[in-house]
């Protein structure tokens, strides 16, 4: 069974930036893992420090309005993994998921560190680069012109076991040939 990751899509994340298109493709994903009847689970991640946008019980650490009624399950992280001292893995193996789909934020941090979780604990895992989005650029880095969502995304490419998809691909190699 498929199920969708829907990583820290919170709004002390997406209010930092103009992320309507990441929103809109993630919603898609949503909606046809909906329409398939796979399950979509909200990974919500809290900080500890009084300073931080994604400390718990603010609203900050809210998921987005945007897409916080689809949100079926709810696992509570503290870490960039969502596998790390989560619920994750019990409810993933209670629900008979074999095959993971990677969306949300932040591309190099979480949602990485998810996909390689996943695949580290026999997953299949599909990561669906342009579904995913990141507050930092090229200055954060210090890198200048570095396209950070296609610098993770080859990276994890090359891999050769993670598959990476942008939503396009997605469409035409789950949705309409396969229609899970």
């Amino acid at each position: 069974m498929k199920a969708l990751l829907v990583i820290d899509v919170q709004n002390g994340i997406v209010d930092f930036g103009d992320f309507k298109e990441e929103l809109a493709l993630i919603e898609n994903v949503i909606k046809d893992f909906r329409e398939n009847n796979n399950p979509v689970i909200f990974i919500q991640h809290y900080d500890n420090e009084e300073e931080s946008p994604l400390k718990k019980d603010s609203i900050g650490s809210e998921i987005h309005s945007s897409l916080k009624d689809y949100a079926e399950y709810i696992i509570e992280k503290n870490t960039p993994s969502s596998f790390f001292n989560t619920e994750l893995s019990n409810v993933l193996e209670k629900l008979g998921v074999n095959h993971l789909f990677i969306t949300g934020f932040n591309t190099e941090f979480c949602c990485m560190f998810t996909a390689i979780s996943a695949f580290d604990r026999g997953y299949k895992v599909t990561f669906i680069e342009n579904a995913t989005g990141t507050v930092s650029n090229d200055e954060s880095y210090d890198m200048p012109g570095l396209d950070i969502r296609d610098f993770v995304g080859t990276v994890l490419n090359w891999s050769n076991v993670i598959e990476v998809l942008d939503y396009e691909e997605y469409v035409e190699e789950y949705k309409i040939e396969n229609s899970f």
